[in-house]
């Protein structure tokens, strides 16, 4: 019995490791978005480019991985979603600070909790009022100073995606019993598929040098990352998970700054401070219900 229950809590411990390192790596979106080699790109088709050239390898580096394809049309409004998840996002870290367009992302969760409500009648706990507040009152903060500044469409691309998050949430949830990499596959390759008329009008194609950063860019934070993530899910509970990957919007924001000299506003600090504070009630609101709502695991 001893010696199950250590291999149990060594098990959770390597879980938890790699859900931590893969919200380290997911946490480098902001590196790549923001770096200067993509200043002769345009700044209107910048974040397009971004996101066809990401999801094209992160689909091809996942793609091996996948075990059991099979087609259903609850498919379409997933893939739907997560393309304009992966164009807005991407849109909103090179439009407005990476502050904002994670900590906005991040607020798939209350989308989730109202779609959830008034889509899926779910109903309405108590625990969860608190850091629906909360995390409104950090949103409010952040639109209240950005909307009107020239970042504000940025800003709309960050709300907009935390959006389309919880639309991926909600349609990945019907989609439970589905092989995990193909999900991420379909997601990813039929996202490259949709963008790609658009990539070809505009005719910007990469340099070599561009192409090997745009394939880590896929592989290294996006591709590889979740594969990690679905291997900590084996041995700990997705809500430990998701809670876990609130490591994401910390580390972004500070890694930007490190490496790019990008600061926040102050107003971004507080309002993505107050969605923080949000989330991580929420989660353990959640984990001590034990409710078996959906959480957002990390797509961005």
């Amino acid at each position: 019995m001893q010696l199950l229950s250590r291999k149990a809590a060594d098990s959770a411990v390597a879980g938890r490791l790699w859900v931590v390192l893969a919200a380290v790596m997911w946490s480098s979106s902001g590196l790549f978005a923001k770096s200067p080699m993509w200043d002769d790109w345009p700044s209107d088709a910048r974040g397009l480019l971004l996101a066809f050239w990401r999801a094209a390898f992160a689909g091809l580096l996942v793609l091996p991985a996948v075990r059991r394809p099979q087609w259903s049309n609850k498919l379409v409004p997933m893939v739907i979603a997560f393309a304009v998840m992966n164009v807005t996002y991407l849109s909103a870290i090179t439009l407005t600070t990476a502050a904002n367009a994670i900590w906005l992302q991040s607020t798939a969760p209350w989308w989730v909790f109202v779609l959830g409500v008034l889509v899926l009648r779910e109903p309405i706990s108590r625990a969860e009022l608190v850091p629906l507040v909360l995390g409104g009152l950090g949103i409010a903060t952040i639109l209240w100073h950005e909307m009107q500044s020239p970042s504000a469409a940025g800003v709309a691309c960050g709300l907009t995606a935390g959006l389309a998050y919880a639309v991926v949430v909600l349609a990945m949830r019907a989609l439970r019993d589905f092989d995990s990499a193909w999900l991420v596959v379909v997601n990813h390759l039929v996202t490259a598929a949709i963008l790609l008329p658009y990539v070809v009008y505009r005719n910007i194609w990469p340099t070599p040098w561009q192409l090997v950063v745009l394939a880590a860019f896929g592989f290294f934070q996006m591709g590889l990352p979740y594969l990690f993530f679905v291997r900590g899910l084996r041995s700990i509970s997705s809500q430990e998970a998701t809670g876990i990957a609130l490591l994401e919007p910390i580390l972004l924001p500070i890694w930007v700054y490190l490496v790019w000299g990008e600061v926040p506003a102050y107003w971004t600090v507080i309002g993505g401070g107050l969605i923080l504070a949000g989330l991580v009630l929420r989660y353990t609101a959640v984990r001590s219900l034990g409710a078996d709502r959906a959480t957002a695991a990390p797509l961005d």
